[in-house]
Parts: structure tokens; sequence; C-alpha cells
């Protein structure tokens, strides 16, 4: 089986090439990050 794979450079050349693809990837990151947090801080569990 062929596998598309980008190597480290292909990848970093391919963002230097499409800096919006590389904002949209930056801001998701962001998002999914800051929404694991918010996660984390609300359980469900009520008490004092």
């Amino acid at each position: 089986m062929g596998e598309n794979v980008m190597s480290d450079d292909q990848l970093r050349t391919y963002l230097h090439r499409h800096p919006k693809t590389l904002a949209a990837l930056f801001s998701l990151t962001v998002l999914l990050s800051q929404m694991g947090a918010v996660a984390a801080n609300h359980t469900g569990i009520a008490g004092p």
C-alpha cells in the first residue's frame, strides 16, 4: 500500500505557499485548546 504522507519539508513548503491554511490551522489549534480547558473545568459535579 502506498501511503500519502508529507515530509516535514513538504509540509513547511506547502504552509509557506498557503498562509491562509496556516492561519486556519493555528486558529483551530487555539480553539481546541480553549475548548479542552473549558471542558476540564465543567465536570458537572455540584458542590461547595
